[in-house]
């Protein structure tokens, strides 16, 4: 497994990366950052993949959240993929914005229109871990995933279906019912068809209230001036005895960026304390 270095730039104690390389589950070439901190040929370090919103690239969470000086703190390798196939032209893929480019939900396409390139689940859970390892000093056992929006979704998503790979989980104002939701519903009818059983593994909510494996704490950041609640419903997420939950109402905060940065520092603390261990 080979990538490409596009930019190389000292932020903080570390790193930031751009790569592009041949991805094989999306079937074209992808673009993705990678923040490394300093460390020694001997050191393996905790890893987070962070999964951005609709209409975002890798850029966004890399020049917006000031992420890397808490990466550099905390010694953390951060990977920020794409959110979508690029280059591919699929008829309808550019007709939206919350569907196609851009709004790839994090799914594993079966509509067959979609499936050959659609697979961002199989991008996130198997590719880009095995392809980190490969190019970044990547601690395989202490990993986490965290999200915003749909990537908060896809966040939740992964998490939950693979806790002994992903070990720390958390998201901000995440779709969080798509199923019950209009972007959910438009994206899942076109990648996955009208079998609403194909849906219900895509939905965080419902993977809750089924959950039984290995627990796991969940913080989930959502403002109360978003003005996506409607979509996000983040009160139909619900603890377990093996899944706890915490969703924190942040008063006055939007969807944007500025509320990310705002709290971001609390979900690094968060994924610190399971992946030190």
């Amino acid at each position: 497994m080979t990538a490409e270095v596009v930019t190389k730039v000292r932020s903080f104690k570390g790193f930031q990366y751009v790569y592009r390389h041949a991805s094989t589950s999306l079937k074209c070439d992808m673009t993705f950052g990678v923040y490394v901190p300093d460390h020694s040929d001997s050191e393996k370090l905790p890893t987070l993949f962070y999964l951005s919103g609709l209409t975002c690239t890798h850029a966004n969470f890399m020049e917006k959240s000031g992420f890397q000086r808490l990466a550099s703190d905390h010694r953390m390798i951060v990977v920020h993929p794409d959110t979508s196939p690029r280059g591919v032209d699929i008829s309808g893929d550019s007709e939206s914005w919350d569907f196609g480019k851009g709004a790839g939900f994090y799914v594993n396409a079966t509509v067959e229109k979609w499936a050959t390139n659609y697979n961002m689940y199989d991008y996130v859970v198997e590719e880009l871990p095995a392809l980190i390892q490969s190019i970044a000093p990547s601690d395989s056992k202490r990993l986490g995933i965290f999200g915003h929006s749909m990537g908060g979704h896809g966040a939740l998503v992964i998490g939950l279906r693979n806790p002994e790979k992903f070990r720390s989980i958390s998201a901000f104002a995440p779709i969080s019912h798509p199923i019950n939701c209009a972007w959910g519903t438009k994206a899942f009818t076109g990648y996955l068809g009208d079998d609403q059983t194909k849906w219900e593994q895509y939905d965080a909510s419902l993977l809750l209230k089924s959950y039984s494996k290995k627990k796991v704490k969940i913080l989930v950041d959502q403002g109360s001036a978003d003005g996506f609640l409607e979509q996000l419903q983040p009160n139909s997420l619900v603890s377990t005895p093996t899944a706890e939950v915490t969703v924190r109402l942040q008063d006055g905060f939007d969807h944007s960026y500025y509320f990310i940065a705002t709290f971001i520092a609390d979900h690094f603390e968060h994924h610190a304390a399971v992946l030190a261990k």
